[in-house]
């Protein structure tokens, strides 16, 4: 059976489990079952979610940017002067480095939906052995 365990669909999309089961009850994502009963979400569904959320992004008129990366905030850490914001970005977690300022004007907390957009004049590349 070609797909996904739920937990691992849930975390390539950026959402909890609870979401894709909700989408599930309302006809939203189909799943199969294992012989064992698990859910098993097929990779043709998770890259239809994938692609129908980038397309309902709104296109910008005129940016450079091509480094985006949309996610659900999991945790802000706020001090005086300058807050920590983590987003999960389907498997990726982005951590932001942003004003006090920024994070209250813009109301940032855990669950919303956001995107990290990356600028950078350096990248590293890793890889094993």
């Amino acid at each position: 059976m070609d797909g996904y365990r739920i937990g691992e669909a849930a975390k390539l999309l950026g959402v909890r489990v609870e979401t894709l089961r909700t989408w599930e009850r309302a006809g939203k994502l189909k799943t199969d079952r294992t012989t064992g009963g698990q859910r098993i979400v097929p990779q043709g569904e998770v890259a239809r979610i994938i692609t129908e959320r980038r397309a309902a992004e709104p296109a910008p008129t005129h940016t450079s940017r091509r480094n985006s990366f949309p996610g659900v905030i999991t945790n802000v850490t706020r001090d005086k002067v300058s807050a920590l914001v983590e987003i999960q970005a389907g498997p990726h977690r982005v951590v932001s480095l942003i004003t006090r300022e920024a994070a209250d004007e813009l109301e940032l907390a855990p669950g919303m939906e956001a995107t990290a957009t990356v600028k950078a004049t350096s990248v590293m590349v890793e890889v094993d052995g």
